[in-house]
């Protein structure tokens, strides 16, 4: 379980702490007494400590700097009981020899200080007011980042300039020659000294970047010249980047010039591989610049807090995409109502908006269908009678509303789980939703026990695996995906240099990345036994593929079942409700054509027959309707339809963008021509009628 480690890592980290302390109070008592050993081991494990914790508890010594012992006063008050110590020394001179090394150990302090004032002037020199990927920005003059230890590490680099000065005052503790601490703190001045000068040559012309003005200018132009017209927007949190990346083929496939708006800065490298440009602006006054652009039309993937900010231009149209459609409330929030459109994938989603009654007009709700969905395979039929029936149970993750029914993991998870694997004709993949566990306990900890119960059924199978050239093609598909995906920064690296070196993509990129991704995926499924239970936890391979490997799924109510739907394939989702099977069909439609599940797993044979006999299979015919009900008409294509919704979108805004134009040139009755048009334009209206 997830918290089984809590416990044990505590005790370590209070250990680590209780071992500093214990240090300081040694290397006082050593100095004091004096104990030259003692002395010597207490200054040196201490300063090892503090190293140590930098590299693999920063968070711990984070802790420290709360209650005002950070890491300049510990390495401060090391370095005086060292000459503290050396005071009680017999055989080193105060005035003589030990002046000296403290008024060099003061300089070399005040260093450290100019130092750090010149990596704040830095770190602000280098902060443009956006970040761009997959645009060519080069005429910001961007360069690359000092390096971290200068510029963004203070406590290491003081400890690691330190450690020149604390290794030659303890040869001096050893031989009661001052001339060796001489040495160590001179090298220690010298590494400062020339930190110190290396950093200040950023904040020399050669090396500045634009200042916030001119980048804004800069920006300004870029868009003028690029001349956006559909983007998507997108904020959210760091594990919430999945909901706009499952839009990035579908928004490169639109008629026009597309970008992608965030307002997050850690955002700009969770979106996935792509050649659309991404611009991430934070700041509401500079995200305002974007009504002055060609932009038209912007697509959300999801509600956020931020998202009443880009609403505020009235030049762009706004569409609410959503990220999944199911039968959970989450799925008609009222906050829909201030899209200028509510685009859904069919006629299920547009009776959920008028059932719900939150204020969404039906003439606002757009059906697009769901363009993703085109990779899904179509039902091929039942799995022959000589290989497994893959069962993939998919379940959702408990949501922000405790209610109980969100997740089966938590009630029924273990007791599906161990009814598959009881069926030695059964592979099961696992993929639980990536947020499982992160609102309740239970589930992680279920999600935990979950996996450990796969991976001790998997020890009782057996069988032929598949050759060393199977896992060869995995490594070798993996390399050539990675090299199309990955960016490669040196670990200094800032926002700046990943804008430099991730500028205009080459071309033809993102058709070699959707390539190289399907044939990775081919080599994944290929490099284990049939036999074999799978646990996918990472983004890859995702859930569409694992799609095409089941025969069956299991899963709850949630936009998982939608999707499934249009392969057609039986499936089952799991009833945690408290409601009756008749009232929860009832509530839920997507389970309507569903086989449902108990909290104890009754229905799991059934549904096994089902799947393996077709004759069993009593809801074909109800899956097939369930999902035109749901994702809308296969003729004309989805892709299709959202690409004419987009540009019906963008013609609006572009009828708004002429008629406020002709007004504010003041044509004299032109407001009332213009009311008169919209008047006709309206849905009923005798003008339109007629038209039609």
């Amino acid at each position: 379980m997830p918290s089984a480690g809590i416990a044990p890592r505590r005790a370590v980290q209070l250990a680590a702490l209780l071992a500093m302390m214990v240090a300081f109070i040694a290397q006082l008592l050593g100095a004091l007494l004096p104990v030259i050993p003692l002395f010597i081991v207490a200054s040196v494990v201490n300063l090892g400590l503090d190293l140590f914790l930098q590299h693999k508890q920063p968070g711990l010594l984070a802790v420290l700097g709360r209650v005002r012992f950070d890491v300049t006063v510990r390495q401060l008050l090391r370095d005086m009981l060292i000459l503290v110590g050396l005071l009680h020394i017999d055989g080193i001179n105060p005035l003589v020899e030990q002046a000296p090394l403290t008024i060099a150990l003061l300089v070399f302090y005040g260093t450290h200080f100019v130092c750090q004032a010149l990596a704040v002037l830095v770190r602000r020199s280098r902060a443009l007011p956006f970040v761009t990927r997959n645009v060519d920005a080069s005429a910001l003059g961007l360069s690359d980042a000092p390096p971290r230890l200068l510029s963004r590490q203070t406590g290491r680099r003081l400890l690691r300039f330190s450690v020149p000065t604390t290794a030659g005052m303890m040869v001096t503790a050893i031989t009661t020659d001052a001339f060796w601490g001489g040495v160590g703190l001179t090298v220690s001045l010298l590494l400062s000294i020339g930190g110190s000068v290396y950093l200040a040559t950023w904040l020399m012309p050669k090396k500045r970047v634009l200042g916030e003005a001119r980048a804004l200018e800069w920006l300004d132009r870029w868009l003028a010249a690029y001349e956006p017209t559909v983007g998507m927007y997108f904020s959210g949190g760091a594990t919430s980047a999945y909901q706009a990346n499952m839009w990035l083929s579908t928004l490169a496939g639109l008629d026009g010039k597309p970008i992608i708006v965030l307002r997050e800065r850690f955002m700009v490298q969770k979106i996935e591989a792509t050649d659309i440009p991404i611009v991430c602006i934070p700041k509401v006054a500079n995200l305002m610049r974007l009504e002055h652009s060609a932009l038209k039309l912007l697509l959300h993937p999801a509600n956020s807090g931020k998202t009443s900010q880009i609403l505020r231009i009235p030049s762009i149209k706004h569409a609410f995409i959503n990220h999944g459609e199911s039968d959970k409330l989450s799925s008609c929030n009222p906050y829909a109502k201030a899209y200028d459109e509510v685009w859904v994938a069919g006629p299920a989603a547009r009776e959920r908006y008028q059932l719900a009654d939150i204020g969404v007009e039906d003439k606002d709700v757009v059906e697009v269908g769901r363009p993703q969905l085109a990779p899904i395979r179509p039902y091929a039929g039942a799995p022959a009678a000589d290989r497994m029936t893959t069962v993939l149970y998919a379940p959702t993750w408990e949501g922000w509303d405790g209610n109980p029914g969100n997740t089966s993991v938590i009630l029924a998870g273990e007791n599906i789980v161990r009814e598959l694997l009881a069926d030695p004709k059964v592979r099961l993949i696992y993929k639980p939703h990536p947020m499982t566990g992160s609102v309740d306990p239970r589930a992680g900890a279920a999600n935990v026990r979950i996996q450990a119960m796969i991976a001790e059924a998997n020890t009782r199978r057996g069988g032929d695996r598949p050759g060393a050239e199977a896992a060869a093609e995995l490594d070798r598909r993996a390399a050539e995906l990675a090299a199309l995906t990955t960016s490669s920064f040196r670990k200094s690296a800032d926002e700046l240099e990943r804008m430099r070196l991730q500028g205009t993509p080459p071309e033809g990129r993102a058709a070699a990345v959707a390539a190289a991704a399907d044939a990775w995926e081919s080599a994944y499924f290929a490099s284990f036994p049939e036999w074999e239970h799978l646990v996918i936890t990472t983004a890859r391979p995702g859930i569409f593929g694992c799609f095409n490997q089941a025969d069956v799924l299991i899963s709850d109510v949630s936009s998982v079942v939608s999707d499934y739907l249009t392969s057609e394939k039986p499936y089952a989702v799991a009833n945690t409700s408290g409601m009756s099977e008749e009232e929860f069909r009832s509530q839920f439609p997507t389970v309507r054509a569903a086989a449902i599940l108990t909290p104890e797993a009754d229905g799991v044979a059934g549904l096994l027959a089902s799947v393996r006999d077709p004759e069993l299979d009593t809801l074909a015919a109800e899956r097939a309707a369930l999902k035109e009900h749901l994702l809308g008409p296969s003729d004309p294509p989805s892709s299709v339809r959202f690409n004419q919704a987009a540009l019906d979108l963008c013609a609006e805004a572009d009828a708004r963008r002429d008629r406020m134009e002709r007004r504010l040139a003041g044509i004299p009755g032109q407001r009332a021509q213009d009311d008169e048009a919209a008047a006709a334009a309206e849905p009923g209206a005798p003008e339109a009628s007629a038209a039609l």
